[in-house]
């Protein structure tokens, strides 16, 4: 066997098994998910903030669904229209989702900067063992709540994609939509944010 070839296999080899050992031990979606964030750091993915203030300014927003009932991590049932009159950001997210571990901080961020009587964070956990979310959340110590839906999503956030970000103004208007990961700690989207209170 050629020198070359002998380390090209124990390279491939090596990869493997890091790689094996990375989804056996349910490891590669936080290490994909670093590697994701590193990607929303650049600013390529933030939300487009500029069609959805062209949206509010010009009153084209369609209002909100909030005729559904959550569960929260005490196993209590929240109505969403409890929120009603807040501006509340959705995001629909899962543990088992890359994107949407790449993107935890940035909300994590935004969460410290708007969090208060004005603001609800609606964390929309997916996944089928509702522990693991709760799980996730303490692990790495994000302050924000975490819920499931108890009862059906109305149609209007039902999306191909996860995560997906709805935030909904105080006026009950569906103010943006953003499919996919961004980067929600930016200065531009807290002043968003805090505008539509």
């Amino acid at each position: 066997m050629k020198k070359k070839t002998k380390r090209n296999l124990i390279e491939f080899g090596v990869v493997a098994v890091v790689a094996l050992t990375l989804y056996l031990t349910g490891l590669h979606t936080e290490v994909i998910g670093f590697v994701q964030r590193g990607l929303l750091a650049t600013g390529v993915m933030n939300p487009k903030i500029e069609q959805a203030e062209a949206s509010v300014s010009d009153s084209a927003s369609e209002k909100a669904d909030l005729n559904f009932d959550l569960v929260n991590e005490a196993g209590e049932t929240v109505s969403m229209k409890s929120f009603e009159g807040k501006v509340i950001f959705m995001n629909i997210w899962a543990t088992w989702c890359p994107p949407c571990i790449a993107e935890m901080p940035s909300i994590q961020s935004l969460y410290d900067e708007v969090d208060g009587p004005d603001v609800e964070f609606v964390m929309l956990s997916v996944d089928d063992d509702f522990q693991k979310a709760i799980d996730y959340r303490k692990r790495k110590g994000y302050d924000f709540n975490i819920y499931r839906v108890k009862s059906g999503l109305p149609r209007m956030y039902h999306s191909s994609a996860i995560p997906t970000t709805y935030i909904i103004g105080a006026n009950g208007n569906l103010e943006m939509t953003h499919k996919g990961m961004a980067n929600y700690g930016t200065d531009k989207f807290k002043n968003f944010v805090l505008g539509l209170r």
